[in-house]
């Protein structure tokens, strides 16, 4: 899919070996991405990731990532700060978009580009906030313990009932990339919750945390920074979702940065109480 405009931009599909160009700008907006990200992002949607390129020069980036026959993620909408207000940005997002057939897309969207969104159709469904800090001593408890390969099967029946559409490429690759440590709660044999954290540029990132009850969300996050002591962590939390909020403000991190979580039609229904922590604004 290539798409040419003005001043001879040339918008194609994005190869994971251009991940370090994409990642390196959202780190430059202060985005914070993770260390492994990529290859995670890529087993979801190889085809999702786009460039706008002007001489063969990178200068604009956009995701489109289908996650399945009616739901895409819309993420990591960039453009070169020197070469903005030059219809680089909108030129590359709509070739992109059209990867989303008629799913309907979500995105996290930054504050500065959200009426944007709305006259692209996007619709505000919540807010999520960014909390961050530093870690106190967290501790292991009870029922908490390391994800195994044996869990992969209820991970990705848990995470599906979390989350708008099923992800198992990109659930089994992000369990696994390295860095990243994942942690389940069980009781009696049934999962109750799942979290995993990440080294990201600035801080540690922990996402997704989802749980059945603020209990085991708290177990799992404690358990989570239980070897970050000291160390910045970060986590996305929905704003609707009151009990993640008092959770991360009880382990002293405090706002810094908002997104609003927005689409363009329906989603499925899914267990939204369930989410203290998003996974990532990238992917969702």
């Amino acid at each position: 899919m290539t798409s040419a405009a003005p001043h001879d931009l040339v918008v194609t599909q994005a190869t994971l070996a251009d991940w370090p160009v994409i990642s390196g700008w959202a780190a430059a907006e202060g985005w914070n991405p993770g260390l492994s990200d990529g290859p995670a992002f890529f087993a979801q949607d190889p085809g999702g990731f786009f460039l706008g390129r002007i001489d063969g020069e990178p200068v604009s980036a956009v995701s489109v990532v289908n996650h399945g026959p009616d739901y895409a993620f819309l993420g990591c909408y960039l453009v070169r700060p020197e070469l903005r207000g030059r219809g680089h940005g909108l030129t590359t997002w709509k070739t992109a978009l059209a990867h989303a057939g008629n799913r309907t897309v979500g995105l996290d969207g930054v504050v500065a580009q959200q009426d944007n969104y709305r006259q692209s159709g996007f619709e505000l469904a919540y807010r999520t906030v960014r909390f961050t800090g530093t870690a106190a001593a967290g501790e292991q408890v009870a029922g908490v313990r390391a994800a195994g390969p044996a869990d992969l099967a209820a991970l990705t029946a848990y995470d599906s009932a979390c989350h708008p559409a099923d992800r198992p490429r990109f659930l089994a690759a992000w369990l696994t990339a390295p860095g990243h440590r994942a942690l389940v709660r069980a009781e009696g044999g049934r999962l109750t919750g799942y979290g995993v954290i990440r080294p990201g540029r600035d801080t540690l990132r922990i996402g997704p945390l989802f749980a059945d009850t603020a209990a085991d969300a708290r177990a799992l996050f404690a358990a989570l920074t239980a070897t970050a002591a000291g160390a910045r962590v970060a986590i996305d939390v929905p704003e609707p979702n009151a009990a993640g909020v008092a959770l991360a403000e009880a382990a002293g991190l405090r706002p810094s940065f908002e997104t609003a979580r927005m689409y363009t039609g329906p989603v499925r229904t899914y267990a939204r109480e369930r989410v203290f922590g998003v996974t990532t604004l990238e992917l969702g």
